[in-house]
């Protein structure tokens, strides 16, 4: 096979796994959160924007695994 497709097939795998992570965590956040503020409305003006930082946090996880992509791609 030529160096090419595994440059591909690498870049597809770094995705793949890299996204699985941000997504689990993210869905996880946002659950917790949205159990809060329903168990204790008062608290969503605090809840929210911290819900938003971690999301923030756990979506860099996704990103560093999109640069490493691109890397193995244009490297």
């Amino acid at each position: 096979m030529e160096p090419e497709v595994f440059k591909l097939l690498a870049a597809g795998l770094c995705m793949g796994l890299g996204a699985i992570g941000p997504g689990i965590g993210e869905g996880i956040a946002a659950s917790k959160a949205l159990e809060a503020i329903g168990r204790n409305p008062e608290t969503s003006d605090k809840i929210t924007p911290l819900m938003f930082v971690a999301m923030a946090i756990t979506e860099s996880t996704g990103i560093y695994s999109l640069v490493i992509a691109l890397i193995i791609l244009f490297g």
